[in-house]
């Protein structure tokens, strides 16, 4: 907390100022925000109709299927901070929308809570023991770790939600992404020694983290990390109609790391405002520690 600049940043209420007041050029920043509103993504505004259009997402007919629920996408909207003060802002920065791949930074923060709470011992533990299926019996699962499955290289094998993890095989997302053989059979690596881009194996990080808090992660995001840092109450993390378990005699549902399937994290570009301004904090919201600074040097 050696930095002023850091004493001062979290706020509920933040205050504007002219990008020239914090060395920023304005019409610079003017052409990009004219950019994003006019270059917006081509997917589809009825996100139901328009989920494995999504480059990258395009799932062969048998799994294709929408398992949660979705919402048309609204126009572009942001808000741009800078040192704890908002320099511009367009658009309607309240409005929820599904917020697909970044809901897996929430589910990283959540591990981070788990190793706090010491219900995770270390993330270099093999997941089996914290497992409360059978996901991690088979020899190519059984070693897999938590620090794995968190950098996607984690090479789980087998069907969750239906989906099975041979649906992101191949998978490559990003600019002139190659998917031609997305989903199709690839021999498995040594867990660890191989990355991909895949969503079932990021849900199943979900079930476990689920099954380590006992608790829907929903719930735990609410108490640990959005309602400390004054985020506002129109968020929700939806599930799939068939990713219901039972735990400890409860039956809750497991929320995935994504929209892939419908689904995921629904939440305002203010309030995902909120939580980066968390982590460029170091873990600090208004002189109170919320998560370590440990963990998001991680």
């Amino acid at each position: 907390m050696n930095d002023p600049k850091l004493k001062s940043w979290p706020t509920q209420n933040w205050k504007t100022c002219e990008p020239s007041d914090i060395t920023l050029n304005g019409s610079l920043l003017t052409a990009a925000i004219d950019y994003h509103k006019e270059v917006e993504a081509d997917a589809n505004v009825n996100l139901a109709q328009g989920l494995n259009s999504i480059s990258g997402n395009q799932d062969a007919e048998e799994w294709s299927d929408v398992l949660g629920p979705t919402k048309p996408r609204g126009a572009p909207n942001g808000l741009i901070l800078r040192h704890g003060k908002v320099v511009a802002a367009w658009g309607d920065t309240e409005r929820v929308d599904m917020t697909f791949s970044a809901t897996k930074s929430y589910l990283a923060i959540l591990v981070g809570v788990a190793v706090e709470q010491q219900l995770v011992g270390d993330i270099d533990d093999p997941m089996r023991h914290y497992a409360l299926d059978a996901g991690f019996d088979s020899s190519q699962n059984r070693e897999i770790t938590w620090r794995q499955a968190l950098q996607q290289a984690s090479e789980w094998e087998g069907t969750l939600w239906g989906k099975p993890d041979l649906v992101d095989r191949h998978r490559q997302v990003g600019v002139d992404a190659n998917n031609s053989k997305k989903g199709t059979h690839r021999p498995l690596q040594k867990p660890g020694t191989f990355y991909e881009y895949n969503d079932v194996r990021v849900n199943r990080l979900s079930l476990s983290l689920m099954q380590v808090f006992r608790r829907p992660l929903p719930e735990v995001l609410k108490e640990t990390i959005l309602d400390p840092i004054g985020a506002s109450e129109s968020w929700e993390w939806y599930g799939y109609n068939n990713s219901w378990v039972v735990v400890d005699g409860i039956r809750m549902q497991s929320v995935p790391g994504g929209g892939h399937w419908g689904g995921g994290l629904w939440i305002s570009s203010r309030d995902h405002a909120l939580f980066g301004s968390l982590i460029l904090n170091k873990g600090i919201w208004q002189s109170n520690r919320i998560i370590s600074e440990e963990w998001i040097k991680a």
